[in-house]
């Protein structure tokens, strides 16, 4: 028999327990926030940024380092402290590690340009340490790997600033794709270990999803060289690196639709937790197909960028965050809300109009980024009404955490 011996926690807020708590309330009200700003300035011309700092720039800065950032770091600081068995940041250190993140998302409309740099440099900085540093303790250096993704968007965003404060010409888009395939590097490591897992739990029957070490290698191997390619291209504009990039993306697409047969089992669209995480693995296939494209018939590259973004990134973290609030807050993931469904489709939507309608009917382009936008603001509205209690109030198995 088992004794738990650990106090119930008696107080009314949580914010401060673990890293997914402030950082997923953080991204879910940015994502309402910072997508509203952007439908002010793109449609109604508001003049919130500096003359230097141009609309286009800060709407692919802040939905990176502002939106995913917080998401990763809710994730992997809560992950970090599974995995080791170690303390990760809390309390008062961690809101104020927030803190530094929401500093750096405000500081740009004051035109404190270097500021900014400084503050999201150090939030990214002190950030790559808490995860570092319980991983070191424990010795368990095969996690070293995320961390050294997360470091690497620190000379990104340095990069981008350097750019953007005209001290190099090329920083701002080298900064910008080092950072966003950073950022999908990390989401294809986190989903290859938990997608899987995830699933043959949740399908209701026994089940093994099925991974393959040469497509896990092979894979990675691709996605470096693509990424780096790409890079070369968006930012010096170099026609042979544009070629073996699309060249790259085309590859990648057959391995990654193997392992999305692998993993399949027809109940997991039963579940709405994990039907989610596979479509959104989906449209990361196909931001590799449709950035093919753009070199073989020329298409806008930006269609290929917003099915990574909003279909792969926004749908998988959307996903992340509201299985990982339920399962730490002593939640049924199993039992999720009801309104998830109608939030997942509703950014589904936003993903297949911004992609396909913005593609295959230009003539109406202003009118489908105003509704992808406007879909995309209604789902983490109706996500947070219900998410941000949970992630605010205590656990209701009343434990710390």
């Amino acid at each position: 028999m088992i004794i738990n011996l650990e106090k119930p926690y008696t107080g009314k807020y949580a914010l401060d327990h673990l890293g997914f708590r402030p950082f997923f309330l953080a991204a879910g009200l940015f994502a309402i926030l910072g997508m509203v700003l952007w439908l002010g300035i793109y449609h109604f011309k508001w003049l919130l940024l500096p003359s230097n700092y141009p609309a286009t720039v800060w709407h692919g800065h802040e939905m990176i380092f502002g939106y995913a950032v917080a998401v990763a770091a809710g994730f992997l600081l809560t992950a970090v402290k599974n995995w080791t068995n170690r303390p990760t940041i809390s309390q008062q250190p961690l809101l104020i590690l927030a803190l530094l993140w929401f500093l750096a998302r405000v500081l740009p409309f004051t035109g404190l340009l270097s500021v900014a740099a400084v503050v999201d440099t150090a939030f990214l900085l002190w950030l790559t340490y808490e995860m570092a540093h319980p991983i070191i303790k424990a010795q368990q250096w095969k996690q070293m790997a995320l961390v050294g993704k997360v470091a690497l968007l620190i000379p990104a965003n340095i990069a981008f600033y350097l750019g953007l404060l005209g001290y190099w010409t090329e920083g701002v888009q080298v900064g910008l794709y080092a950072a966003f395939y950073t950022i999908l590097a990390l989401i294809f490591t986190m989903g290859r270990r938990v997608i899987p897992f995830f699933i043959e739990r949740g399908v209701g029957c026994p089940f093994e999803a099925k991974n393959d070490v040469w497509v896990d290698r092979f894979s990675l191997i691709l996605f470096l060289g693509f990424a780096v390619a790409d890079v070369i291209a968006m930012a010096f504009g170099h026609a042979t690196a544009h070629f073996i990039a699309g060249l790259l993306a085309l590859a990648q697409v057959p391995l990654h639709a193997f392992r999305m047969v692998g993993w399949y089992h027809p109940n997991l669209w039963e579940k709405t937790l994990l039907w989610v995480l596979y479509l959104a693995y989906g449209w990361l296939v196909l931001g590799f197909f449709l950035k093919f494209l753009a070199v073989a018939v020329s298409i806008s590259p930006w269609i290929a960028l917003h099915a990574f973004a909003i279909g792969g990134i926004g749908m998988m973290t959307i996903g992340m965050m509201a299985r990982v609030a339920l399962g730490h807050t002593g939640r049924n993931v199993a039992e999720p809300p009801t309104s998830l469904i109608l939030v997942f489709l509703v950014l589904f939507s936003a993903a297949f109009i911004r992609v396909w309608n913005v593609w295959l009917v230009p003539e109406f382009y202003g009118e489908w980024i105003l509704t992808a936008q406007l879909l995309w603001i209604t789902a983490f509205t109706v996500f947070m009404w219900h998410y941000a209690p949970i992630l605010i109030k205590p656990r209701i198995d009343g434990r710390y955490g």
